[in-house]
């Protein structure tokens, strides 16, 4: 019988996320694909730099630890490298002793449709074309944002922050405000606060998650999440109803009334945070593994 992924935490991530590879994504804009693969290949042997999905990933293979016979997380490298490029990736995978056994090398092809084929439940990535078909395609996904501080701090906990509306949640409501106002936000969040809310881009992988904390008492969780939202009161009462509903827990929840982010997100330890918009990215990022939440093609936000 095959290596089952099912019921586990699989996460797929790109080179260019995992590592930097920033100097090397401009040889290829500027010069090309062949100056690229020949840069690649000369430098077999030269160890990449920890990109902004490093911490994330190292935190989160120390969970295997407590289960050595039946791993809880998966993670899987999707890149549009080849083969033969892939070996320097390979190669810094190794020196850096990262569990990472499973690859898949698409030599410039779309990476979107072999997501569902190794069961992944997030894919992070520097290329936001290949975010965006993910998000087509009902995966999980999030476009990784520059992140130069190198104080990365590994732990035996992993810590991950989402934003709510248009994250963990859908973007119904968030519509309403950008199109109707505040106030008609309120109001319906008001007239539906009995009602979950449906389910965003980010629940099922909450839901993976939460499984994962079930396993331990909550004082020993591998994981720690939190909700950092702009929402306040009123309009944070139909959020603890909607996590009721759903029965997943959430370690800690921030509702900020229009607040800056960052500082909260800083304080959380972050190993990385999810959000829709760039307005509190661009402070985030500046601190903490921050990575975008992009709308599917058909979203009404899209053409707001």
């Amino acid at each position: 019988m095959g290596y089952d992924l099912n019921k586990k935490l699989v996460i797929a991530i790109s080179s260019r996320a995992l590592f930097n590879l920033e100097d090397e994504n401009k040889i290829f804009e500027e010069k090309g694909l062949d100056d690229y693969y020949k840069y690649q290949i000369e430098n077999e042997d030269k160890q990449i730099d920890e990109g902004t999905g490093f911490r994330l990933v190292k935190n989160l293979l120390k969970i295997n630890e407590d289960f050595p016979d039946d791993k809880q997380v998966e993670v899987i490298i999707m890149s549009r490298n080849n083969s033969a490029t892939s070996l320097r990736i390979t190669k810094s995978i190794e020196k850096y002793k990262l569990d990472i056994q499973r690859s898949a090398w698409t030599g410039g092809n779309d990476i979107a449709k072999y997501l569902k084929p190794f069961k992944v439940d997030l894919f992070l990535s520097a290329n936001e074309h290949d975010v965006q078909n993910a998000i087509n395609e009902g995966i999980a996904s999030a476009r990784i944002l520059p992140y130069e501080n190198k104080n990365n701090e590994f732990s035996n906990q992993v810590k991950i922050a989402f934003d709510g509306d248009a994250v963990l949640f859908s973007e119904e409501s968030e519509v309403i405000y950008k199109t109707q106002g505040l106030e008609a936000f309120l109001e319906h969040e008001k007239a539906n606060v009995s009602n979950a809310m449906q389910d965003g881009p980010f629940a099922q992988l909450l839901r993976v998650i939460s499984n994962i904390q079930a396993k331990y008492q909550e004082e020993q969780t591998p994981i720690r999440t939190a909700l950092i939202t702009a929402r306040n009161s009123p309009a944070h009462e139909r959020v603890i109803r909607t996590l009721s509903h759903w029965n997943v827990r959430l370690d800690e929840a921030f509702f900020l009334g229009g607040v800056d982010k960052y500082e909260v997100v800083k304080a959380f330890g972050a190993d990385i945070f999810f959000d829709d918009q760039d307005v509190h990215l661009e402070s985030t990022s500046k601190q903490t593994p921050s990575a975008k939440v992009l709308y599917k093609e058909e979203s009404i936000l899209n053409r707001i």
